[in-house]
């Protein structure tokens, strides 16, 4: 009898630290899980960062750029997760804004989702192709040379309307919101919508009545803007360049020389540079040239479509240095005004 009591006291002994054991291991391994999951596995050395994933990468393309980058404190761990909820079959590409002390679900959860961080992309007045693709390919993914091919290409220019000489007009100055991963053709082609946007019925009537196209303008757009800082007076420049186009005379525009010559640094425009044979010279070749010289802003852009009507033909900058111009509507008026900037661009040595 004693020894049965004590067989059952002894069974009941061994269920129960069974039974314990069980529960500590499963307490245990759960509070393993839970770690893998829910806690912090993003180390920042700042409290926000992002994580690029090119177009085109995989799940082992990802653990590298996560590996390289050290942003993870276990990536054993990270993948064990991945691997659970099938993100390895679900990379998505883009900008991922990264906080610190992320756990493993959280990121994985940002980066499944596909939920980028969008790029602020400013498109500004750069002068030549080749610096403004180079400024939009440091914020989106595509590559300088992508978009640069695209621009110089007929048979796409044309399918927006343009020529590789004339494409630049169609970009438009502003802040654009744009996803990270935007091939080129995409960027290209969102700039179009965008051009569409700014071309309202009421500027396309403003252009329609000067006789020139929405091309035309913003290549006059973009001399007026290299001639004249002072937007009060950018109305005045285009009046005169307007008239020199309805009278069939040469534009003869300073800054047309130096967008052929390609030398930005040029203070002084001398004979030397007149001469130089490009059809963006003005003082050779009538008419507008085949494309615009800088990127136009809004303001030049409205500026030539509400270009002031008046007989001027001819301006020269005052000799004040004010940034403002003299206008003449005769050859010996803008010959007396001339000279006297010339005096002055002598008295400072500006050559």
């Amino acid at each position: 009898m004693y020894a049965k009591k004590k067989k059952k006291k002894l069974i009941f002994k061994v269920v129960a630290i069974t039974v314990l054991s069980l529960i500590v291991i499963s307490v245990v391994t759960g509070y393993s899980y839970y770690k893998k999951i829910y806690y912090p596995n993003v180390k920042l050395n700042k409290s926000i960062n992002y994580l690029y994933i090119p177009t085109g990468s995989n799940f082992d393309d990802l653990l590298k750029i996560l590996n390289d980058s050290a942003l993870l404190i276990d990536n054993s761990s990270f993948e064990w997760l991945a691997e659970q909820k099938n993100f390895v079959n679900h990379v998505k590409p883009g900008k991922y804004r990264i906080t610190n002390n992320m756990s493993n679900n959280e990121l994985i959860n940002l980066l499944r989702s596909g939920k980028q961080e969008p790029v602020n992309l400013v498109i500004s007045s750069q002068r030549t192709k080749e610096d403004f693709v180079g400024r939009v390919a440091k914020n989106i993914e595509a590559d300088s040379l992508s978009i640069i091919e695209l621009l110089n290409s007929v048979g796409f220019t044309e399918k927006y309307g343009f020529s590789p000489e004339n494409i630049m007009v169609l970009f438009i100055p502003n802040t654009y919101e744009f996803k990270w991963n935007t091939s080129a053709d995409e960027f290209i082609g969102r700039m179009a919508t965008e051009y569409k946007k700014f071309w309202t019925e009421n500027r396309k009537e403003l252009a329609s009545n000067a006789g020139l196209t929405q091309t035309d303008i913003s290549i006059l757009a973009s001399i007026v803007q290299q001639e004249t800082y002072r937007t009060d007076e950018m109305p005045i420049v285009a009046g005169v360049y307007v008239n020199r186009l309805k009278k069939g005379m040469l534009l003869q525009a300073d800054p047309t020389v130096i967008f052929a010559v390609g030398d930005f640094t040029i203070k002084r425009v001398l004979k030397k540079h007149l001469e130089y044979n490009s059809p963006y010279n003005t003082y050779k070749f009538k008419g507008l040239p085949p494309g615009p010289i800088c990127i136009p802003k809004q303001k030049s852009i409205d500026a030539v479509l509400n270009y002031k009507k008046h007989k001027y033909l001819y301006f020269c900058a005052k000799e004040d240095f004010s940034g403002y111009h003299n206008f003449a509507s005769n050859g010996a008026e803008h010959e007396r005004n001339a000279a006297k900037y010339r005096n002055e661009l002598n008295k400072r040595k500006i050559k």
